[in-house]
């Protein structure tokens, strides 16, 4: 995502600019939606390991599905769904890979308390950031959207055109 897009103001945009941009924005919004998913998975089940060590009984992954250990299932976006594909190799996945990687995720059983509760935190950290980003990503193809609806809506720009292109 460039600064020079974020700082544009959407009037002054082309409309295949416009639509290139929000096109960009909305893969990115792709890449940053499911690593923030993996991130509120991963602090769920550390959470449920957590748990367990406070008194419960050993949790297993399927049991976490089962009864839906975390927090409570959102009410979803208003936003209608979009297929996304995010490539294996993207470098938030990585990052997050390497986090997760570096915090112990995959021996958290084997981490002591003190590092439990540090994964944890740090988990939290990085899908509060993503979150934050997110929502400014949102902001911007807002911004964008709500352009290309005004130009529609005042005949500067043309249905016919769309569908063209």
């Amino acid at each position: 995502m460039s600064e020079q897009n974020q700082v544009s103001d959407p009037s002054s945009l082309t409309l295949a600019d416009l639509r290139a941009e929000r096109d960009a924005l909305r893969k990115d919004e792709d890449a940053v939606s499911f690593v923030r998913r993996l991130a509120q998975g991963r602090v769920d089940l550390v959470a449920a390991v957590r748990a367990s060590r406070d008194g419960g009984s050993a949790v297993t992954a399927a049991d976490i599905v089962k009864s839906g250990v975390g927090p409570a299932p959102s009410t979803g976006s208003a936003r209608p769904p979009r297929d996304t594909d995010v490539a294996g190799d993207h470098p938030l996945l990585a990052e997050f890979d390497a986090l997760c990687d570096r915090l112990g995720f995959d021996n958290m059983a084997d981490l002591d308390d003190a590092a439990l509760e540090s994964l944890e935190v740090q988990l939290r950290a990085f899908e509060s950031t993503q979150s934050e980003i997110r929502r400014r990503l949102f902001d911007r193809i807002d911004a964008l959207t709500a352009e290309l609806v005004r130009r529609y809506r005042d005949g500067g720009a043309s249905v016919d055109a769309l569908l063209e292109g």
